[in-house]
């Protein structure tokens, strides 16, 4: 299975009285998620499916791509990552899944992923970490095929 998490792009802060969720992307931002998008698209299957996040700012980061996506309440601010695991259906979903969400979850997952603990690590906005478990029930088999960074997309 492939599984690729993709974490939202800048977000402007929020206004006073603005709710977390109803913050938006920055000018910035929005030119992450777009050079993000044609990345993946280059990269990603049609069989791809996506899952995000109902915040505002992932909603905005995944609209460049321009592929039909279900929004996923499970993997909003603040997800459990081996909550994020089993709504990706890792590791026996049958087609790549890529996850649109948020800090510190998306750190979490990867480390979980790659150490066994949910520890805290840093996932840069607007950046994609791609895994694969070749083998559903081998461990073993997982690896990480490619970290990529909106700054490192050469246009």
């Amino acid at each position: 299975m492939d599984l690729i998490l993709w974490r939202h792009a800048e977000a402007a802060d929020p206004e006073p009285g603005q709710l977390d969720m109803q913050r938006a992307l920055t000018p910035k931002g929005q030119k992450q998620a777009r050079r993000m998008a044609e990345w993946l698209t280059s990269q990603l299957p049609e069989s791809c499916k996506v899952l995000v996040s109902p915040a505002v700012r992932t909603l905005q980061t995944v609209e460049p791509l321009g592929r039909k996506f279900k929004v996923q309440p499970e993997i909003g601010p603040g997800a459990d990552p081996r909550e994020v695991l089993r709504v990706a259906n890792w590791p026996n979903a049958r087609d790549p899944v890529l996850i649109v969400g948020h800090q510190p979850t998306l750190g979490q997952v990867a480390a979980l992923l790659l150490s066994g603990e949910a520890q805290y690590w840093e996932m840069k906005k607007a950046s994609a970490w791609w895994f694969v478990q070749r083998e559903p029930s081998d461990p073993g088999s997982l690896y990480l095929k490619a970290v990529m960074a909106p700054d490192l997309i050469v246009k």
